[in-house]
C-alpha cells in the first residue's frame, strides 16, 4: 500500500492539472455559443418586457393587462411552442455531432408541420382567453383588459410555431451569431415603433399588440432569408417529402419535450393566477408580473447556457465524446453558478429602485420591494436550474426530467404556495415562497441525476438514435 500511495496521489494531481489546463479552452467554446444564444434570448425576451414597460407607463390596468396576457396566455403558448422544439435540440445536435448535416433541414421541416398544427389547436385559448382567465380567478376588469391584447396576439403565436425550429436548427450548427444580429436589429426597431404607437400616438394595448407581433415575424423572415439563400452550409437542401415520413415518432419526442418545459413556463402562469385570487388582487398582480419580469431577463441568461450546454452535449454524444460532453457539464455549471451570485447581489442592491422602471404606482413599487429578497433567490436558483434542463435535452432525457418537475412544482412547490398564501396569509410573499422550494428541489435532484450519468452509455445510445432517425452515425 505504501507503494500505491504517491502512484495514487501523482493520479489525482495530474487529474487536477488536467481539469484546470482544458478549463479554459472548453469555456472559450462554450461562451462561443452562450454569448450570441444570451444575447438573442434577451433581445427577444426584451421584445415582450418593453412592451409591457411601454403599457404600464400608460395605467395599472394597461399594465396588468399585458402582464397577464404575456405571462398566462403568451406564456402557455411560448412553453408548447417552445417545448414542442426542443426535440430538435437533441436530434439535430446529435446528428450534426455525428455529421449526417444534410438530416438537419428534413427535421425542422418536420417540426414546422408539427408545431403549425398545435398552434392551430392553441387558437381557442386566444379566442376564448376572457372566460378562461375568469375561470380561474382573474378579475373581470383584468380578464377583459387581457383577453383583448392576447386575441390581437394570435399572428405571435404561428411565428412561434415558425421560430422555434429555426433556432434549433442554426443552434446545432453553432449559428449562433445569425441570429443575434437579427434579434439586435429588431430590438432597435420594436423599441422605437412602441414609444411611437404605444404613448407618442396613443394606440394604448392594440398598439402594443401591433408592435410585438410584426416584431416577432420579422424575426422569422431575417432568419428564414439566411437559411435559404446560404443554404446553411448544406443542412438546409429544399423542402422535402421526407418531411412527412415518421411523423408519429417524431411527435412522441416532440410532446415529451413540450411536457418537460411546459410544466415549469405553466407553472409560472400558475402563480400569477394564483395571485388573482388574493384579496385586491391589482397590486399583488402588478408587482408579481414585474418580479416574473426581472426574473425572465436573468433567466434568458441562463437559457443561453441551457442553448449552448445542449449543443456542447449533444454534439459531443453524436460524436461518440464521452468524456468531452461530461467535462463541458462540470465547466457550464462552475460558471453560471458565478454568473448567479452576481445577479442575485444585483437585484439585493436595486431592490428599492428597480420597481420604478416599470410602474408609477407607489403601492405597486413597494409590493414589488418587498419580493426583492425572495426575487434574489429565485434568480441564483435559475442559474443552475436552466442549465442541467439544457443537459437533459442534448441527452435524450425530456421524459424523465418531466416527472421530476410534475412532482417537484405540482406536489410541492404549489400546495406549498397556495399553503403559505393563503393559509398562513403571508399573500404574494409566500406564494413565491412555495416557487422556490420547489425550484430547489427539481435543481437538487437534477444535480443527482447529472452526477451518476453514465456518459459512455449515453454516446452509445446517441449513436442508435441517429441512425434510427434517418442517418448513419459516422465513424469516430
Amino acid at each position: 500500500m505504501a507503494v500505491d500511495t504517491p502512484l495514487l496521489k501523482n493520479h489525482e494531481e495530474e487529474k487536477s492539472v488536467s481539469y484546470v489546463k482544458e478549463f479554459g479552452p472548453e469555456s472559450k467554446r462554450l461562451w462561443k455559443i452562450a454569448g450570441p444564444a444570451i444575447f438573442t434570448t434577451v433581445a427577444q425576451y426584451s421584445l415582450g418586457a418593453l412592451t409591457q414597460t411601454f403599457a404600464g407607463q400608460i395605467g395599472e390596468l394597461e399594465l396588468a393587462a399585458v402582464s397577464v396576457g404575456n405571462s398566462v396566455i403568451g406564456g402557455l403558448a411560448f412553453g408548447v411552442m417552445l417545448g414542442m422544439g426542443s426535440a430538435l435540440e437533441t436530434l439535430c445536435g446529435q446528428a450534426f455531432g455525428a455529421g449526417e448535416i444534410r438530416m438537419l433541414g428534413v427535421y425542422m421541416q418536420r417540426s414546422w408541420i408539427i408545431l403549425l398544427i398545435t398552434a392551430c389547436c392553441l387558437l381557442p385559448i386566444y379566442i376564448w382567453s376572457p372566460p378562461i382567465l375568469h375561470f380561474f380567478g382573474e378579475s373581470d376588469e383584468i380578464s377583459r383588459a387581457a383577453g383583448k391584447f392576447s386575441f390581437l396576439m394570435i399572428p405571435q403565436l404561428f411565428a412561434y410555431a415558425l421560430n422555434f425550429p429555426i433556432q434549433k436548427f442554426l443552434q446545432a450548427q453553432r449559428k449562433v451569431l445569425v441570429m443575434a444580429w437579427i434579434s439586435a436589429i429588431v430590438l432597435v426597431l420594436h423599441v422605437f415603433f412602441s414609444w411611437l404607437l404605444i404613448l407618442k400616438l396613443g394606440w394604448g394595448i392594440p398598439g402594443a399588440a401591433l408592435t410585438l407581433n410584426v416584431s416577432w415575424l420579422l424575426i422569422v423572415v431575417g432568419q428564414l432569408l439566411y437559411i435559404f439563400i446560404t443554404k446553411s452550409d448544406g443542412a438546409w437542401s429544399g423542402f422535402s417529402w421526407l418531411a412527412f415520413a415518421d411523423l408519429f415518432g417524431f411527435v412522441k419526442l416532440s410532446l415529451a419535450s413540450a411536457v418537460m418545459l411546459c410544466l415549469e413556463f405553466w407553472y409560472l402562469m400558475i402563480l400569477v393566477v394564483i395571485t388573482g385570487h388574493l384579496e385586491n388582487p391589482l397590486v399583488p398582480v402588478d408587482a408579481i408580473s414585474i418580479c416574473m419580469n426581472i426574473q425572465g431577463w436573468d433567466a434568458m441568461i441562463a437559457i443561453g447556457f441551457n442553448a449552448a450546454i445542449s449543443v456542447r452535449v449533444s454534439n459531443e454524444l453524436g460524436a461518440g465524446n464521452a468524456r468531452l460532453a461530461k467535462f463541458s457539464v462540470g465547466v457550464v455549471s462552475i460558471t453560471s453558478v458565478a454568473i448567479g451570485v452576481v445577479a442575485m447581489a444585483v437585484v439585493l442592491a436595486t431592490r428599492d429602485y428597480f420597481p420604478y422602471l416599470f410602474t408609477n404606482s407607489v403601492p405597486v413599487a413597494e409590493e414589488t420591494t418587498k419580493l426583492g429578497v425572495l426575487l434574489s433567490f429565485t434568480v441564483l436558483l435559475n442559474s443552475l436550474q436552466p442549465v442541467l434542463s439544457g443537459v437533459a435535452i442534448g441527452a435524450g432525457w425530456q421524459s424523465l426530467v418531466a416527472y421530476i418537475n410534475i412532482g417537484c412544482y405540482y406536489i410541492v412547490g404549489l400546495p406549498a404556495g397556495i399553503l403559505l398564501g393563503f393559509v398562513f396569509d403571508f399573500g404574494v410573499e409566500g406564494i413565491w415562497s412555495g416557487m422556490i422550494g420547489g425550484i430547489s428541489l427539481q435543481t437538487l435532484i437534477l444535480i443527482i441525476v447529472t452526477s451518476i450519468t453514465n456518459w459512455t452509455k449515453e454516446a452509445e445510445q446517441a449513436e442508435s438514435r441517429v441512425k434510427r432517425w434517418g442517418g448513419s452515425a459516422a465513424n469516430h
